[in-house]
């Protein structure tokens, strides 16, 4: 595999990406939300005409209308060799149930991970209308194979990765929450757009290494960040200013995903670490890192 470093720093034209109060609500029931209580709190994330209950939208939603177009070429690339590597969100203000955004991506980074490469994406979107920031969203992509290539681990001044790639505090976690996923949750996931057949076809799954189709791992990361908002935000996602977070294991459809928090508001205010793991003790999400405003 020889990546192209020559499109590092290649930018893409903005596009308009718009959504309407049914792709927030299905985003939401796709990562699990009302499952277990559908009458219950989650209510105002899954429903747009509830008596007293304005329809609002999980903060992980960015994850799907963030992405903007860029098309780099990134050299000759193994598909099955592929994977999502880590995600962080930025908010800048609340996602609304429905909306436009000009969105501008940037290949940002190509690291050396040794036994692979890192490729960072990072979106950067305003409302389309108005100009203003809403959010930003950075994707790593994690290529098997391709490291040892002599460059940079990472970049070398961002303080919040460097935090979150500590171990967590050495402590029992200051909260704990239990979500189950579906046997389905990977078909009923790609629904939102991503039709990679590592989650869908047996056959491309087991080229890949993998026994059957696996989770998204946006997915687990959406679970993840429904845990985060309820406990650690009082459910109000305007309180809900960033989140980070490695994949570190696949997760497969029908794990009950546990996700465990620390306070570490003594070392950057607000902030949380935290990770996911399934009911094997499987940490599938690492290096969390999320951060709430008052």
């Amino acid at each position: 595999m020889a990546l192209n470093f020559d499109a590092l720093g290649a930018t893409s034209d903005p596009i308009e990406r718009s959504w309407g109060y049914r792709d927030s609500l299905l985003y939401a029931l796709r990562v699990g939300a009302g499952a277990t209580d559908p009458t219950g709190f989650e209510l105002e994330f899954i429903t747009e005409n509830s008596t007293a209950t304005p329809q609002r939208v999980l903060p992980t939603f960015a994850t799907m209308i963030g992405q903007g177009a860029l098309r780099a070429d990134l050299g000759d690339i193994d598909m099955t060799k592929l994977v999502h590597g880590d995600q962080a969100i930025v908010l800048h203000a609340e996602i609304p149930p429905s909306g436009t955004v000009a969105c501008t991506s940037t290949l940002a980074g190509i690291y050396d991970k040794g036994s692979g490469a890192l490729v960072v994406l990072q979106s950067e979107s305003v409302d389309a209308a108005t100009g203003r920031p809403a959010f930003t969203t950075r994707t790593g992509l994690f290529i098997r194979e391709a490291g040892g290539f002599g460059g940079p681990r990472g970049p070398e001044d961002d303080d919040a990765a460097a935090l979150a790639s500590q171990p967590v505090p050495p402590r029992p976690p200051d909260d704990v929450v239990r979500y189950p996923t579906r046997r389905d949750q990977a078909l009923l996931y790609r629904l939102n757009g991503d039709a990679n057949p590592l989650h869908s076809d047996p056959a491309f799954a087991k080229r890949a290494g993998f026994d059957r189709p696996i989770l998204h791992g946006l997915c687990t990361y959406g679970f993840t960040g429904r845990a985060l908002l309820h406990a650690l935000c009082g459910s109000d996602p305007a309180r809900f200013a960033s989140m980070r977070a490695r994949f570190s294991r696949p997760t497969m459809p029908g794990d009950e995903l546990s996700v465990s928090m620390w306070d570490v508001g003594a070392d950057l205010a607000g902030a949380y670490r935290f990770h996911t793991e399934t009911q094997s003790g499987d940490v599938v999400i690492d290096a969390g890192l999320v951060v709430v405003a008052d």
